[in-house]
């Protein structure tokens, strides 16, 4: 048996959200707190070191084109930009429900002095980014034979 822990502010916010769908949009809470709703976003994503010891950054951008995406790197920081935009075709009228996330969006991530950021290599493949960052040769650990005398 799986133990489950109970928060209470979850709980809280699943009711309040049943009660705004039970009253509509009138009696609704503002959303100043809410950054999804001021058409700001974070895509999701994954860090990990691979078998060749490169830091590697998978980052979710379903739905946005390459052209909307800005990647660069400078002074160690990894800065990752774009934008995902409505379909043009819908009006805002149309819509029933919006719960996708739309607008720009900007994320930065310290990178370890031992990065060499002259090889990183970017590949963008079914709304996945993946970012390749290569350990600089003299900062990957190497085996000392040890002698015996």
């Amino acid at each position: 048996m799986s133990m489950v822990r109970f928060d209470p502010f979850r709980e809280l916010a699943t009711m309040q959200d049943r009660i705004n769908r039970i009253f509509g949009d009138a009696y609704t809470r503002r959303y100043d707190d809410d950054l999804t709703q001021r058409g700001e976003w974070f895509p999701a994503v994954d860090i990990y070191e691979n078998a060749q010891q490169e830091i590697v950054l998978k980052a979710e951008l379903p739905g946005i084109a390459r052209e909307d995406i800005d990647l660069r790197v400078e002074n160690n920081t990894l800065t990752l930009r774009g934008e995902r935009k409505r379909d043009a075709e819908v009006k805002q009228e149309q819509y029933h429900r919006i719960e996708r996330s739309y607008g720009a969006f900007s994320r930065s991530f310290s990178l370890p002095t031992r990065i060499d950021t002259e090889k990183v290599r970017a590949e963008f493949k079914d709304g996945v980014l993946v970012i390749t960052l290569p350990v600089k040769a003299e900062a990957k650990p190497r085996q000392i034979e040890v002698a015996v005398s």
